[in-house]
């Protein structure tokens, strides 16, 4: 425990932010991961929207900072190839 009270303070906010981080971190792996599942089934319909609803979560997690702008660019164009590849 911190003996100063603002090192206090700092480590009870850094516990909020990475319980709130881990939680949106896992928001996108779970929407990459429902994705990928209907892409792989060939599931064109639910894909898209999967799609659509990964895309959200991935750019407000880059506008917080929990990823890099340019992370998130690289997975959204693997995923908008994987989808172009369904076939209808």
């Amino acid at each position: 425990m911190a003996n100063i009270k603002a090192n206090a303070k700092s480590a009870r906010r850094d516990a909020k932010r990475r319980i709130a981080n881990r939680a949106a971190k896992s928001k996108c792996k779970t929407a990459i991961k429902q994705f990928t599942v209907n892409a792989q089934a060939n599931n064109k319909e639910e894909a898209e929207v999967a799609f659509r609803q990964m895309v959200k979560l991935l750019d407000t997690a880059a506008g917080k900072g929990l990823y890099h702008k340019k992370t998130v660019a690289r997975k959204k164009s693997r995923m908008a190839k994987l989808l172009n590849q369904i076939s209808a």
